[in-house]
């Protein structure tokens, strides 16, 4: 990422400054708990509805940062001595101008997306296919807003290849912003539906509104088939060049299904050319988004057979429908965030690729529908047709208007004027073998359905603070020189905490690589849409295949690993491959000895499609300091092999060695890169209180009952008391991951911010606590370790590690992630 001194910013935006110290301004934030590097960031203070930046500045502050945007509201510069400060009329606007010269300094292609649906699975399935054949920067998430799209352009860059970022409105006169920050050279229009109609007079006016982003694109991408899209788009720009794909005569790129099973193929003709395609996605909503994502492609000028070796890596991108375990044997879509016929449309489709090969009937939960443009009649009306065009059987419908209308579904079809009166109404009994779309209108309050519907898990659960996560990274990425990458550690589950979930927080917070222990965990992460470079450090020959599939990067630590993974890739006749080389320094565990390196350089000369990316060791005492000095003899040892085999390979590579306690005891060793892992959740050997309690182990308590004086509690009768005394049982036993060795009154846990010692032996699904003279009460919430009891307590107690207290709780247990 450039950097820029923030006068040089201020006279961008005609801002007026006050400077202390001028300083370089890598990063913008408008959000106090994510920002990353304190000294190169750029706070921007905006003020919204419910929150004022403006309030976190003194906060801020304190923990090191000092450029900020405020607007002329803010009076208490003197508070903040040695910061520097732009002062605009309105932070959201110097924002935008901030991103709008920004945008003017990079050349490359820029693809906008619009449209009501598929803008942010376009936009990942275009990352996806381009893969690493250019430098892309797109939107994080679906970052479309008169916020969301600026911070998303400030990260163009000079050396960006490609920019792809999405552009959503909910009112007139929104898009020419966009369209002043982004300014695309390429333009794609999804579909148009009815999301946000309320602000608009018409659907024609919102299309009018949307297609405004296209106004110095030199192409535009869409479906001709729609032919109110058609209309608009050569009525507006008759001069622009279009790329419209579809069924008709008039699409550029012509479409031709030859059979859908379960794949779908089909084949496109374009400049007179036919190519065949192939994919596992079946439903209308991911052939469209597909086909712009192919139509895109072809304009970017990737051939055909590019896009055809590619389609196998497009994988489902993570949105707000969620597909969950009913009850019942059912099959749960909750997509209870909005309620239009376009959107019911498409999670209806979703739903049926979902019970494909089930015996499940269809069922829909459906709330009134807002702002459609339609009468009740109507709208109701089209509902019923769309419901007996997808099969659905059976409908449960929430609302005033819908009541009205019953006599227009010819289905089973039940009515209820509101929520509360169809959970009084209905029985979990009455929901078996089907596959059931929840979708409603927020103000219908839906969560309460899905919570009676969902298939209940264990109560016991770990919660996971991601806000938290991530102040961790950073405040280790605050230790690192600017150019150091960042290798994240998500082996054995991400430490117990989940994989995909933290994998997907780590690729949005921008790391450089990945790294799982077994190619299973590689593979897991790559099916859940994680696109981010992974090195697996433990690599198995069987599974050498499955790796090179994934596109998963080894780590190779012995002759024998690398002639086998030289086999694998000359059976795959792949010509170039990234490749990671382990070296050994004092660990005495795998990797490559001082012994072995001229052998390992006669390989790496030989077979030169191994493209080492990386070079590493493990120290084997960062923690401590008695053993400093070995830790010196391994950066010693290290320096020394690395230079060997860049001598061979001629070429530099990035060389790392630094775990998290490292990246906190050595940050003159920092090299190119360090792997951070436990010091994420918050462990670190020092420095500890400026990490942030991530995992939190709960219960509940299930019961309480009175034993006497003499008696005793639990298996093996190990647990007397010899007083009159009250007993807690608590669903968490050692299957869970709570260790035996905590039983009889060796741990303990927190009942109403008291600790409680635990009675007896440990069960397998169960525990005792003894909450004599607390005020404890069944239901009420217990802590076994978190932000109150720290696990380090409970290792040391145990004798052993966090890492091994972490990686111990049972998979059984609910993992449950939030942001505060």
């Amino acid at each position: 990422m450039e950097s820029y001194q923030l006068l040089e910013l201020s006279e961008w935006i005609d801002g007026k400054v006050i400077i202390n110290n001028d300083q370089s301004i890598r990063y913008l934030s408008i959000d106090s708990r994510t920002i990353a590097d304190a000294a190169n960031a750029l706070f921007i203070a905006i003020r919204g509805e419910r929150n004022d930046g403006h309030h976190f500045i003194a906060k801020l502050y304190e923990l090191g940062v000092r450029n900020f945007m405020v607007d002329h509201t803010f009076l208490y510069f003197h508070k903040c001595k040695e910061a520097n400060f732009i002062i605009v009329d309105n932070c959201v606007e110097g924002l935008q101008s901030l991103a709008r010269a920004k945008r003017l300094k990079s050349k490359c292609d820029v693809v906008a997306i619009t449209g009501s649906n598929g803008k942010t699975v376009v936009k990942e399935w275009l990352a996806q296919m381009v893969g690493s054949s250019r430098r892309l920067v797109r939107s994080p998430k679906s970052y479309n807003s008169q916020v969301g799209v600026p911070l998303s352009v400030w990260n163009l860059t000079e050396q960006s290849q490609l920019g792809v970022f999405e552009a959503g409105i909910s009112e007139p006169n929104e898009m020419s912003k966009l369209e002043s920050i982004i300014q695309p050279n390429i333009g794609i229009i999804t579909n148009i539906g009815s999301a946000h109609r309320e602000n608009f007079e018409s659907q024609s006016q919102k299309l009018k509104e949307k297609i405004k982003l296209f106004k110095g694109c030199s192409t535009i991408i869409y479906c001709a088939d729609d032919a109110l899209i058609d209309d608009e788009i050569n009525k507006t720009y008759p001069l622009i060049n279009k790329v419209t794909w579809g069924t008709s005569d008039n699409a550029q790129i012509k479409v031709s299904t030859k059979s859908v099973d379960d794949r779908w193929s089909f084949s496109l003709t374009y400049k007179g050319e036919e190519y065949l395609f192939d994919s596992s996605y079946t439903d209308a909503a991911s052939k469209e988004n597909l086909l712009n994502t192919i139509s895109c492609l072809f304009v970017l000028g990737y051939s055909a057979e590019y896009i055809q070796s590619n389609l196998a890596k497009v994988v489902p991108v993570a949105m707000r429908m969620e597909l969950k375990e009913g009850i019942n044997n059912c099959i749960l879509v909750n997509d209870s965030y909005n309620s239009d016929i376009s959107s019911l449309s498409l999670s209806l489709d979703f739903l049926s690729q979902q019970s494909k090969g089930t015996n499940s009937s269809k069922t829909l939960i459906l709330s009134d529908i807002y702002q459609s443009g339609l009468t009740d009649e109507e709208i109701c009306s089209r509902i019923n047709e769309l419901l007996l065009k997808k099969g659905v059987s059976k409908l449960y419908a929430v609302g005033e208007a819908l009541s009205r209308n019953a006599t227009c579904f010819q289905m089973n079809a039940r009515f209820y004027n509101s929520t509360d009166v169809l959970l009084s109404n209905v029985t979990q009994n009455d929901f078996n073998n089907e596959a059931i779309l929840i979708k409603g209108s927020r103000s219908f309050e839906f969560e309460k359905i899905t919570a009676a519907l969902e298939q209940k898990h264990h109560e016991t659960r770990l919660e996971i603070n991601l806000n938290a996560l991530v102040d961790n990274l950073n405040f280790y990425r605050s230790k690192l020189h600017k150019n150091t990458k960042v290798l994240a550690m998500v082996k054995a589950f991400s430490y117990g905490s989940g994989s995909f979930e933290i994998a997907n927080v780590l690729e949005h917070q921008k790391i450089d690589y990945l790294g799982v222990a077994f190619v299973d965990e590689g593979v897991e992460l790559r099916k859940a849409g994680i696109s981010l470079p992974i090195i697996v450090m433990n690599p198995e020959e069987k599974s050498f295949s499955t790796m090179l599939h994934y596109n998963l990067e080894p780590e190779l630590y012995s002759i024998k690993v690398v002639k086998s993974f030289v086999a694998a890739l000359q059976s795959e006749a792949i010509t170039e491959y990234p490749v990671h080389i382990k070296i050994d320094t004092g660990m005495n565990r795998l990797g490559f000895n001082n012994e072995d390196v001229w052998l390992l350089n006669a390989l790496l000369k030989e077979y030169s499609f191994l493209k080492v990316q990386s070079v590493f060791s493990h120290l084997s005492g960062s923690d401590y300091e008695a053993f400093d000095d070995f830790s010196m003899h391994q950066f010693n040892l290290f320096d020394a092999l690395v230079a060997k085999i860049e001598k061979t390979i001629n070429r530099k590579v990035d060389k790392h060695i630094l775990n998290s306690a490292g990246i906190l005891r050595f940050p003159n060793h920092q090299y190119d890169m360090v792997r951070i892992g436990i010091g994420m959740y918050g462990i670190g050997p020092i420095e500890s209180h400026k990490l942030s309690n991530v995992i939190k182990f709960r219960s509940y308590i299930s019961q309480i009952r009175k034993v006497p004086k003499g008696q005793t509690i639990g298996y093996n009768r190990q647990g007397k008391l010899d007083y009159d005394s009250d007993i807690a049982i608590v669903p968490v036993g050692y299957a869970d991951g709570l260790d035996r060795h905590l039983g009889n009154g060796k741990g303990a846990m927190l009942v109403n911010a008291q600790l409680a010692p635990i009675v007896g032996n440990i069960c397998m699904d169960m525990c005792m606590l003894d909450v004599t003279g607390l005020d404890a009460n069944e239901g009420q919430e217990v802590e076994i370790f978190g932000p109150n009891i720290r696990v380090e307590e409970i290792a040391k107690s145990l004798d052993t590690i966090p890492y091994e207290v972490f990686t111990g709780i049972s998979r059984r247990v609910n993992r449950v992630y939030y942001y505060e």
